[in-house]
């Protein structure tokens, strides 16, 4: 059945109403192919997937990741599969790519568009929709891929926003390794890459922060997990003014404080799957 990408932008896709949803079809047979070539190539793995699976027919959750590579973009969405879907948030540009073939795959896989740079109230207000609905939304709060081009890395507070919308926890994941896949001017590698979820965290924790800073205050506290998972290391010791430069440094605000584990909410059992 043929839809616009402008119809599968606002239906479900993996949540508790699935009377308006994306047909699985495509999205099954790109999820066998993609998967299959990366367990080939890069013998990819998932940990701790088992935190993200128990938010599955109870809550919708938001999965924050650092983005180093385009591949990030292929391993975090066969990572989520084959029991759940995720809602990735990809550059509108994106969906134009092959003449708009490539934004109608997107599409079908469940990804929408945000326009960068940008109070994108329309993809806000979808991906608190999802949210609500029981789905997992997907988000690289740093834009673009680090390393690459001659932009400065910065945060977006979209991700504790969309959250807050959505009444949604969040869960930082990270994909090590995929940026060694191509590398500029050098020949495409295949080292083994491994995707790992975190700790979920609720936006209601950050209450202690001023107003102001909460919800960018939140998002750097996600993204430090983050990289704390990339590097294997405390998240106390991952230099965020390093990293995010032109952010403003909350490590002096979270010193000494503990946020707690997010656990899934069950909500009344006519909206569970």
């Amino acid at each position: 059945m043929f839809l616009s990408r402008e119809e599968m932008f606002d239906r479900s896709l993996g949540g508790k109403d699935r009377s308006n949803e994306i047909p699985h079809w495509c999205g099954n047979i790109m999820y066998v192919i993609v998967a299959s070539v990366l367990k080939l190539f890069f013998r990819y793995r998932v940990d701790n997937r088992e935190t993200l699976r128990a938010f599955k027919g109870k809550q919708g959750v938001v999965v924050v990741c650092n983005h180093t590579s385009f591949f990030d973009v292929a391993f975090l969405w066969c990572s989520v599969r084959p029991s759940q879907w995720v809602r990735l948030m990809a550059r509108d540009n994106l969906m134009e790519t092959a003449h708009g073939f490539g934004g109608q795959l997107m599409a079908r896989a469940g990804a929408f568009p945000v326009k960068r740079n940008t109070a994108d109230r329309t993809s806000l207000k979808r991906a608190a929709r999802m949210l609500k609905n029981g789905e997992v939304v997907g988000i690289f709060p740093e834009g673009t891929r680090r390393g690459k081009g001659s932009q400065t890395p910065s945060l977006h507070a979209g991700a504790a926003l969309i959250a807050k919308m959505g009444s949604a926890p969040i869960l930082p994941a990270t994909v090590r390794n995929a940026e060694y896949i191509k590398q500029h001017g050098q020949r495409v590698r295949f080292p083994k890459v491994s995707v790992e979820f975190g700790r979920p965290v609720s936006f209601e924790s950050f209450s202690f922060l001023p107003k102001e800073d909460r919800l960018e205050g939140c998002t750097w506290f996600v993204m430090r997990e983050c990289f704390a998972l990339s590097m294997r290391c405390p998240s106390d010791q991952v230099d965020m003014k390093v990293l995010f430069p032109e952010t403003k440094d909350y490590a002096p605000l979270f010193e000494g404080v503990t946020i707690p584990t997010a656990l899934p909410v069950h909500e009344s059992s006519d909206t569970e799957e």
